[in-house]
């Protein structure tokens, strides 16, 4: 909206020439982000506490879990609405919105954002463990499709898998282009929702997530740095930088109220849709397979649930405490501050890694 109207007055005063320019845009976009967020984080939830939207933290599948649990009995949930609205209005005030890629970040985050608020309302109906899984899954998939064709029939995207470390391999998807996307998009989603499980876990690891993609977005988006690098070259790609932004401002507000001990839970209202906003921004930059490096974290977690799966089917024995991982390191007996605080760690390792890669190839 700014850019919009503000820069179009440049001839009427230099000063609002500064609006062209993404890094100048960015920078406000996620101040302004975090600034929503924590002024509309306490009204929401007082307002999701008034309305008895809870956390139930006594999980009959893991009774073991509940001593380290019960002091968070009550803790409101769906808390994702602060992240989303913050995000969402922070980049319609700062972004380009003829960008073709900001229009279909924004309509994925709010579709998946969707899907998990209903999730998380039935849920708290008491009726059932949520939404079942394949009317989430529909949902997830009908999204993915939607933009995977989009992407597939535009003939200004390039429909090719691009592969980190090499310069020249590069895979030419065809039609299966589709299907990637799809596999992106619900992997993201899904991986970032099973992650959610500690107070400012997720969150914190999209924080880094979102700035590693912020840059990549912008050199991306940048002629010469691209040339420099050598890496794709997409116009559109730097005002994904922008809606990066938006992510880390309204991560680090949300972070404010979900830092330990957490006085709100994001939800699958949060989660589903900040990983599938991950993995959009991965698609668009051509940086899919960089998400298996940066979102290390998410992918560690998810793997270790399948194992376990896999394991106990085969088997009957786990490999684990308790699947996904940090449940395992809570049996094990870490306290949950370190828990998160190393998982951190290694998430800000795997992004300078990720970033790296730019120029290792």
């Amino acid at each position: 909206m700014f850019y919009h109207f503000l820069y179009s007055l440049k001839d009427y005063w230099f000063g609002f020439n500064v609006f062209r320019y993404i890094t100048f845009r960015a920078a406000f976009c996620g101040v302004t982000s975090f600034l929503i967020s924590v002024m509309v984080g306490p009204w929401i939830i007082k307002t999701l506490k008034g309305l008895n939207v809870k956390e139930n933290v006594l999980r009959s599948d893991a009774p073991a879990l509940y001593q380290y649990h019960k002091h968070k009995e009550g803790t409101p949930t769906m808390g994702g609405i602060i992240i989303i609205l913050s995000l969402v209005v922070s980049t319609l005030l700062w972004a380009d919105l003829t960008n073709k890629f900001i229009v279909f970040s924004l309509l994925t985050t709010l579709w998946l954002g969707a899907i998990g608020f209903m999730d998380d309302f039935i849920k708290l109906k008491g009726k059932s463990k949520g939404l079942r899984a394949a009317a989430k899954l529909l949902g997830q998939v009908t999204v993915a499709l939607l933009i995977g064709l989009t992407l597939y029939l535009d003939p200004e995207f390039d429909n090719t898998l691009m592969f980190p470390f090499f310069k020249n391999l590069i895979i030419n998807l065809g039609i299966f282009y589709i299907l990637f996307v799809i596999v992106v998009i619900i992997g993201a989603s899904n991986a970032v929702n099973i992650t959610d499980g500690l107070d400012g876990l997720a969150i914190g690891c999209i924080i880094i997530i979102a700035i590693t993609y912020g840059i990549m977005s912008y050199v991306t988006g940048h002629l010469k740095f691209s040339q420099y690098l050598n890496i794709f070259y997409n116009p559109h790609a730097g005002e994904l930088g922008v809606f990066c932004a938006a992510i880390l401002g309204s991560g680090l507000g949300f972070l404010w109220f979900n830092a330990h001990p957490a006085t709100v839970f994001m939800g699958d209202t949060g989660s589903l849709a900040l990983g599938g906003a991950i993995g959009m921004v991965a698609i668009f930059i051509k940086k899919e397979l960089l998400l298996f490096l940066v979102g290390g974290i998410f992918v560690i977690e998810t793997l270790s649930v399948l194992l376990q799966v896999a394991s106990f089917k085969l088997k009957k024995k786990r490999i684990f405490l308790m699947a996904p991982l940090h449940h395992h390191f809570q049996l094990k007996g870490w306290p949950e501050s370190k828990i998160i605080i190393r998982f951190w760690i290694v998430a800000i390792v795997l992004s300078l890694l990720t970033l790296a890669t730019l120029k290792l190839r």
